[in-house]
């Protein structure tokens, strides 16, 4: 039988035995040992520190989402060999998928979001320069720099590779190490992979960690720069949560725990509706997918009053044809639980679940298996329960059967669904189907506190949707109360979880120097060299170019509202705009920037291969026929992209673009972004 090892300390090692026995969930078989007994737990994290955190810290954010990319690449292509290994899981193909190709997909999306929404450079902007003072000499930054301790991930048994993947991504992004530790009884596959990472030679040695087995005493030896995150059961959430040194060091701790979702179906959404048949078919997904083991599955379906039967039914026929078994027989739909210990706790809570409700399909321990032996194989039919009285009942809106159970309820009123959806006291997530836009307004905002995420599904988006229990990698994944309180994912947000918001204070040139971001009011550097002459190298943050002068004529604003189109009265009526906020013709705001690229533009061809953009415009003051402008255009910030083979290297300059008048009044502000010839390819990861 394998032996489970840790990969900690730049090496494979094995825990002292014996070791706890992990069984294949079909055939309940033993496929594995497991033990981290003997480890040093305060070197895993000094190790993951000094070595893993120094070499990420060393590196910018596109570096590192590069590694990502190439990463997520290389284990895309040994895909698989995590797909055997799953099977013994319990987990059907397209279970499988969800853990294996949706964990990997998420490395890719935050790759992707790691090279277009940050910076290349060791630390993040974070917002724009604060105004401190009246004179503007003295102002404010808030900077994000990467925590310089190891992040914690604790995960679920349900996806060993998505749970892994998901948290182990935005921390790498941010710069930190990472030391992961799978639920012990899916733990064989999370080891695989792991092993592929380390295969890869991708990342740093000591940039990821992977504990098999307990965590012995790695709790002590947390300090303030570390971040613990955990996705489970709320019981050991919160044990997790009250250790010493959680609150002695303030140590952040995001919990994503199980919690009682709901869907509901919307009054509007007659039998014989696309929403009715959709709501159906969701529910099953939700209660069969994984064989119902997700925190975000379907626990409580509300549907109005009057409709019971007619949702029972179709439940029920639906469910009917869902075939349980071993996923490697031809047409099994669902496989089994993750363990016999599963089962049994499925059991127990059913039990306690039909002190308020009445089984309506499903039998605990008559049913047919395909493929399997129950009793050897942790196999557990599907249970659909009826709650007649959800008021009066606490049991299914308190008690979570962590498998194939759902409890159906009736609603009466839209406030009437709104509450006992809230009963959940809080949820990851809900979803409502309905075509009635009022409807899913009403709903969708009264159940918002109280949850996470909510999925509005009807027939215009059904066809793209990803489902009510699919968190994605932009959004945020977590919900408050019995859901944990904290958030994953959510593209960028999650990043800057592992990241330390600092404000920093000072003048503007001192703050552009160390934000390597121009702040206006900082100094600016002039030269006879037109700023459009020079390859994004010899660019230099300051570098500004201050124009000659135009006065805009009366000519200029007809031609170009007659180029344009544009006859608004304001640039026209000369009446109109008199009895207007205006008081006199106006030049159009376009035509004022265009007048201002021609004062700016280097006409000749060189560095500058286009215009990439323009963020941020404020018309600030109106410009008047006969009023002169000029422009003040200043380098601010630098990013560098990433290469193309066969040709040449470039990057995306901001330029401050600031347009007064000949009262030195600023009539116009706003960045503008061009893409310019490099002299030098990015240094790679």
């Amino acid at each position: 039988m394998t032996k489970l090892e840790s990969w900690v300390l730049g090496e494979w090692v094995q825990g002292d035995s014996p070791g706890r026995e992990l069984c294949h969930a079909v055939t309940g078989e033993p496929v594995a040992e497991v033990s981290s007994t003997g480890i040093d737990f305060r070197a895993v994290l000094e190790f993951g520190k000094k070595r893993g955190g120094t070499a990420l810290r060393e590196m910018t954010f596109h570096q590192r989402a590069r590694m990502l990319k190439a990463l997520a690449q290389y284990l895309m292509s040994r895909k698989e060999e995590l797909y055997e290994i799953s099977a013994a899981t319990g987990a059907t193909r397209s279970d499988s998928w969800i853990d294996i190709e949706g964990g990997i997909g998420t490395v890719f999306t935050y790759a992707s979001k790691g090279r277009r929404e940050l910076p290349d450079t060791r630390f993040h902007v974070d917002g724009s320069m604060e105004a401190l003072s009246k004179g503007g000499t003295f102002v404010g930054q808030h900077v994000c720099v990467p925590l310089e301790g190891v992040a914690l991930h604790i995960n679920a048994f349900n996806f060993p590779c998505w749970g892994m993947l998901e948290k182990m991504a935005p921390s790498i992004l941010a710069g930190m190490a990472t030391v992961v530790k799978p639920a012990t009884v899916s733990g064989f596959l999370a080891n695989r992979l792991v092993q592929l990472i380390d295969e890869s030679g991708l990342l740093p040695v000591g940039a990821l960690q992977l504990i098999s087995g307990g965590v012995g005493d790695l709790f002590d030896h947390l300090t303030c720069q570390d971040v613990v995150t955990f996705t489970g059961s709320a019981s050991v959430g919160r044990k997790l949560r009250r250790h010493r040194a959680i609150g002695e060091h303030s140590i952040r701790f995001n919990m994503e725990a199980d919690s009682l979702n709901c869907s509901i179906l919307g009054p509007d959404a007659t039998p014989e509706s696309d929403e009715f048949a959709l709501f159906v078919k969701e529910v099953v997904r939700e209660m069969t997918v994984k064989a119902g083991q997700k925190c975000t599955a379907i626990r409580r379906i509300l549907v109005p009053k009057g409709m019971e039967e007619d949702v029972i039914a179709a439940l029920k026929k639906r469910l009917s044809r869902t075939t349980l078994g071993d996923p490697s027989v031809k047409g099994v739909r669902m496989g089994p639980l993750a363990s016999l210990g599963q089962v049994s706790e499925v059991k127990e809570r059913v039990a306690a679940l039909r002190e308020a409700a009445e089984v309506v399909h499903g039998d605990m321990e008559n049913f047919e298996i395909a493929g399997g032996t129950a009793g050897k194989g942790a196999f557990c039919p599907a249970q659909l329960l009826y709650c007649a009285d959800p008021h009066g009942a606490d049991a299914p809106h308190d008690i979570e059967a962590f498998g194939p159970v759902s409890t159906v309820m009736p609603y009466d009123g839209l406030d009437d669904a709104i509450a006992l959806a809230n009963r959940g006291l809080g949820s990851l997530c809900s979803s409502l189907f309905t075509l009635d836009n009022d409807v899913a307004k009403t709903l969708a905002l009264g159940v918002a506190p109280y949850h996470g995420r909510i999925l509005i599904n009807n027939r215009h988006c059904a066809g793209e949707s990803t489902g009510h229990g699919s968190p994605l990698p932009h959004l945020v994944h977590g919900g408050p109360g019995r859901a944990g309180g904290g958030e994953e994912l959510g593209g960028m947000r999650a990043v800057m979880h592992y990241m330390q918001r600092t404000a920093l204070q000072g003048s503007p040139t001192v703050l552009t120097h160390i934000c390597e971001d121009w702040m206006r009011g900082a100094d600016r550097y002039e030269d006879r060299i037109h700023p459009f002459r020079k390859t994004f190298d010899e660019l230099k943050i300051g570098d500004a170019l201050v124009t000659h002068r135009r006065t805009i004529t009366e000519a200029d604003v007809v031609n170009f509202g007659c180029l344009s189109g544009d006859h608004f009265y304001a640039h026209f009526d000369e009446i109109a705009a008199r009895e207007s906020f205006f008081e006199r013709r106006v030049a159009h705001g376009y035509l004022v920037l265009a007048i201002a690229a021609g004062l700016f533009v280097d006409p000749a061809p060189g560095p500058v291969i286009a215009n990439y953009g323009l963020d941020n415009l404020r018309f600030i003051e109106p410009v008047y026929i006969n009023d002169t402008i000029q422009v003040k255009l200043t380098c601010k910030q630098k990013t560098r992209k990433d290469p193309i083979p066969d040709e040449k290297p470039r990057g995306v300059v901001a330029w401050d673009v600031e347009i007064t008048n000949q009262d030195d009044v600023v009539v116009a502000l706003y960045t503008i972004l061009t893409l310019v010839e490099a002299d030098e390819a990015p240094v790679s990861a």
